[in-house]
């Protein structure tokens, strides 16, 4: 049985290969170490930068230079005060008030409660959510971050980071995947220092010699990596790591509320660690994440007309069908129908 799970994981790599898959472990010909001596996790990641660049030739054009140059510079975009104050006390007032689905995910000391939004359910009940999801400034940011085009899956979280031990992954430098990925947040509270704020390393989004070297070197030994989440291709670094590839520290957003944050999450990121108290953080958030190989930004699945509307429902639905046979581990559990403060 297991010979032929890995006769199959070899027939299907062909596949896997032009596309987002990145496990390691779970891929007896992705994971080979001598392939990937050979170069072959190095080539994806070098290909899917070069993809992404030139969607972002095509994307430029909706997005300011400043916003394009901080991006090239840092990785990431922050904007204070994004909306008016207006706005944005009725995004607060239609988050806050409302009852809401929430799903729920552990993850170590970390807890994450997730609504997953469809613009359709909220043009008529929510006008400030619609308005934000709609913006087109918003969208733009995103959509060039993420180097590619189609419609980002957003959701309202409530992030809660017990004190104490610290087990979260989330709190280890890390890159999501090989190739550009965008997540935003917008802040519904102040992020204060000791708030868990989200921190980014400085140009870890460039695909520089030294970074494809650096990741040549984990490709050969990543499969039998024990930080599983490594093994599955979210490359964990250690301070040596950044200081060995010529890289700033990492840098905090301890940020007001109304601050808008745009990464590209295959630069090296964490949630910054909490000891001494429980943190509770609200905010918008949103990820967009497509194949890295394509030429061009439309093709969607997610923009069909069906679809970009409900997208939240779409995507819960699609991983608790997957669940069901086993081919996808369901991470948020339903956990009933209220506020989010509660």
């Amino acid at each position: 049985m297991k010979l032929l799970s890995v006769i199959l994981e070899w027939l299907v790599a062909p596949f896997l290969f032009f596309s987002g898959y990145k496990s390691f472990c779970d891929n007896a010909a992705l994971g080979n170490a001598r392939l990937n001596r050979l170069g072959l996790h190095v080539f994806r990641a070098w290909l899917a930068d070069r993809m992404a660049r030139l969607r972002r030739l095509l994307l430029a054009r909706s997005v300011p230079a400043n916003v394009r140059k901080e991006y090239e510079k840092n990785g990431f975009v922050i904007r204070e005060g994004f909306l008016s104050v207006a706005a944005f006390e009725g995004v607060r007032r239609e988050v806050f008030e409302s009852d809401w689905p929430i799903h729920e995910m552990q993850q170590g000391s970390a807890r994450t409660r997730k609504v997953f939004l469809d613009l359709a359910t909220l043009a008529n009940s929510h006008p400030n959510l619609f308005q934000l999801l709609s913006n087109k400034d918003l969208l733009a940011q995103i959509r060039y971050v993420a180097g590619t085009g189609g419609e980002p899956l957003f959701s309202i979280q409530h992030v809660i980071c017990e004190a104490g031990q610290q087990t979260d992954p989330q709190m280890m430098l890390h890159q999501d995947t090989f190739h550009s990925t965008a997540k935003a947040w917008l802040y519904l509270e102040n992020v204060p220092e000791d708030g868990c704020p989200f921190s980014y390393v400085p140009g870890s989004h460039i695909r520089s010699r030294q970074r494809l070297r650096w990741e040549y070197v984990q490709s050969q030994r990543a499969r039998l990596h024990p930080v599983l989440y490594h093994a599955r291709g979210s490359f964990r670094a250690s301070l040596e790591d950044i200081k060995g590839l010529g890289l700033q520290d990492p840098v905090r957003f301890a940020v007001p509320a109304n601050t808008l944050i745009i990464g590209d999450t295959s630069g090296f990121h964490a949630r910054s660690p909490t000891f001494e108290k429980t943190v509770h953080r609200i905010e918008i958030y949103a990820s967009l994440r497509r194949n890295p190989f394509l030429p061009w930004t439309g093709l969607d699945f997610f923009s069909l007309p069906f679809i970009r509307n409900n997208q939240g429902t779409w995507v819960i639905g699609l991983m608790t069908f997957l669940a069901r046979p086993g081919w996808l581990k369901m991470p948020w559990k339903k956990t009933g129908h209220g506020k989010l403060r509660n």
